[in-house]
C-alpha cells in the first residue's frame, strides 16, 4: 500500500514539476510568463455597444482565473487580439403559418494569437462563433443580455482552449 501511494505521489509531483501540464487544462510552457490581451474591436454591421468590452473582459478574467500568467499592457510572451465580426439574428424554427417560432443570435469573432516564445503555436484570423436561441415572441432587446452572456462564455472557452489549452 505504501509503495502504491509513494508511486502515485511521485507521478503527481513529476506532472506538476514539468511546468507544461496543469490541472486547469492549460499547457503553457514554463518560459511563458506574461500575456497581453488587446481590446476586441467591434466590426459587425448590427450594433451591440457593450459586446466588445464584455468579450475583452471575459477573456482577461478567464486568464486570471485559469493561468499563472501576469497580464501586461504590451509585449507579453503571449498576445491575443481580435475583432467581433458578426452579430446576427436568424429564424431557426418556422411554424405552419410560416412565421418564426424561434430565433438564433449568433456572434462571430476572429482572433490573432502570437506566442513570442514558441511561434509554432501562432495563428491569425481564426474564427470562433457561438449562438443562443430564443422564442420569437420575445424581442431581442428583452433577452439580449442573457443571450450575450451565454454566447460570450462559449466563445471565451473556445478561445482559451485554442490558445493555451491547444485543444
Amino acid at each position: 500500500m505504501k509503495r502504491i501511494l509513494s508511486t502515485a505521489v511521485i507521478c503527481i509531483l513529476s506532472l506538476c514539476s514539468c511546468g507544461i501540464y496543469s490541472f486547469t487544462g492549460t499547457s503553457i510552457q514554463p518560459d511563458v510568463n506574461t500575456v497581453t490581451i488587446d481590446f476586441f474591436e467591434y466590426k459587425a454591421l448590427k450594433v451591440n455597444p457593450s459586446l466588445s468590452n464584455e468579450i475583452t473582459e471575459a477573456i482577461r478574467s478567464q486568464f486570471r482565473r485559469m493561468t499563472r500568467l501576469e497580464q501586461v499592457e504590451m509585449d507579453g510572451d503571449l498576445e491575443i487580439s481580435g475583432a467581433i465580426t458578426g452579430y446576427d439574428v436568424t429564424a431557426t424554427a418556422i411554424t405552419a403559418q410560416e412565421v418564426a417560432a424561434q430565433n438564433r443570435l449568433t456572434v462571430s469573432v476572429t482572433v490573432n494569437f502570437e506566442n513570442r516564445k514558441h511561434p509554432e503555436d501562432n495563428f491569425e484570423n481564426k474564427s470562433f462563433s457561438a449562438y443562443a436561441d430564443y422564442d420569437s415572441m420575445q424581442s431581442l432587446e428583452s433577452v439580449q443580455s442573457s443571450l450575450c452572456t451565454e454566447i460570450v462564455d462559449k466563445i471565451v472557452e473556445d478561445i482559451f482552449n485554442a490558445t493555451v489549452a491547444q485543444w
